[in-house]
Order: structure tokens, then sequence, then C-alpha cells
């Protein structure tokens, strides 16, 4: 049986196995079954792989979409310019080739939502891992100016201490950005330590996580006036473009 898959760690609440199951069923698919890899260690990979030989494509997510690269035989444009990988190709031969969906469904998201000609729009991203980096390139795309916040000020322009003490920061900048897993179920009442309370209806809050709904991230933000947006349309815009990938 043609078999897809994800692969991460951990996966116990992982969305694509749920959406293409359903995606095979409505759609009368045949002979096709999505499953999920849970790898403690990407150097799992190689045994994976040769477990599975009916494999012919996989997503990768968190923690793995950077290190699944050396395990790889090529990169398509899309994974070249994001420098991440979030879909495997396994062509017959063997041969493996890393594309990324994340910048279509991030960009098609984001463009439903908001208008990219806002006056002075600048972003936060919240997050340095590869996720952000295919925001990043949607916003330079977008052209909308944006900055790094990380725990680590070493790996960004700005810390969360800095955006709390010098609140000017937040104030020039009204599309924030949530590309870390803190806030996401079972953790749902953690969130990324902003001063929500200067938050009005002219910001513009997204977070990547879907599960749950309203993560206490987006819950702060929307009581202070904000707009809010959660990740799900992402990722049926970016599965969607994986299914595409692995059928071209």
């Amino acid at each position: 049986m043609k078999t897809f898959g994800l692969i991460g760690f951990p996966l116990s609440h992982s969305f694509s196995k749920k959406y293409f199951s359903e995606k095979f069923k409505k759609e009368g698919i045949n002979d096709v079954v999505y499953q999920n890899f849970e790898i403690k260690h990407i150097d799992d990979l190689p045994s994976l792989l040769d477990s599975y030989p009916e494999l012919h494509g996989l997503n990768v997510t968190i923690p793995y979409k950077e290190e699944v690269k050396k395990y790889l035989d090529d990169l398509d444009h899309s994974a070249e310019k994001v420098g991440a990988v979030n879909v495997v190709k396994i062509i017959p031969d063997g041969r493996k080739i890393g594309f990324n969906s994340d910048y279509y469904g991030f960009r098609t998201s984001l463009e439903s939502w908001i208008s990219t000609n806002v006056s002075n729009l600048k972003a936060l991203i919240l997050g340095t891992g590869g996720a952000a980096k295919a925001v990043q390139v949607v916003l330079d795309d977008c052209n909308i100016p944006y900055s790094n916040v990380s725990r680590n000020k070493s790996k960004a322009d700005y810390d969360y201490y800095e955006l709390t003490e010098n609140i000017q920061i937040v104030i020039d900048h009204r599309l924030i950005i949530n590309t870390t897993p803190l806030g996401m179920y079972p953790h749902i009442n953690e969130a990324p330590h902003l001063p929500y309370e200067i938050f009005n209806s002219d910001y513009f809050l997204y977070d990547l996580i879907y599960n749950p709904e309203t993560t206490l991230f987006l819950r702060k933000g929307k009581e202070n006036g904000a707009n809010i947006k959660n990740g799900l349309e992402m990722l049926e815009l970016q599965a969607e473009k994986s299914w595409d990938i692995w059928n071209e």
C-alpha cells in the first residue's frame, strides 16, 4: 500500500494524520495510508525509510525541519529559499527531495486575512526555528519589515524582557506572529511574555498553533481588542500543497 506520513517528536496531537485520513475517505482515494512516525532523533530516519519501502512522501514537523536536510539528496527552490523542509518527496529510484509548503500556506493565509498594503505595518516574529524561517521569507516577499524575538538574545533582535521593559518596540510592530510551540496543547496555560495590555484593534496576532483553537496568546490579545488568527488554515493549505507535491 502506498504510504505517506509525518516525522517529528512528539506527535501525540498531530494535525496531519487526521486531515489526510479524512481526505482519503472523502475523496475515495484507495490503497493509500497516512501514518505518524514519531522518532526521538533525526538519525533514526534512515532506519525508518528502510523499514517502510512503500513510503512515497513525508511531512516534517518540530524539531526536524532543518535537521532533515542532511538526509536528503536535493532541495526544491522553496526549501532552499526558506532554509527548512516540511515536505519530503521520495522518488521511485530512492532519491529524497525536500520542499517547503509552509511558505505557501502562511502567505496565502496571511494575505486572505490582512491587506498587505496596511500602512506602516511591521511585524514581530516570536521564535527562530524552521517555521519562523518560512514566515521571514513571506514577510520579505510581502515587503513587511520584521524583527525576531527569542528567549536567547544572541539568536534574535530582541528578547522578551526587552519587549516588556520597552513597550515602544511592541507599539511599533502591530503584526505579531507566534512560531513557537508555547501554548500548544496540553500546555494551554502558557503564552509568550508580552505587554498584552497595550494591544487594541490596530494589532494583528497570528499564532501558527491550531490546538487549542484559541491559545492563551490569542485570547489575551482578543480581550484587548486585537485581531486574531490561528494556524488551522495555514496547515490545511500546506497539507494540500504537500499532496500536490507528492503527486506531481
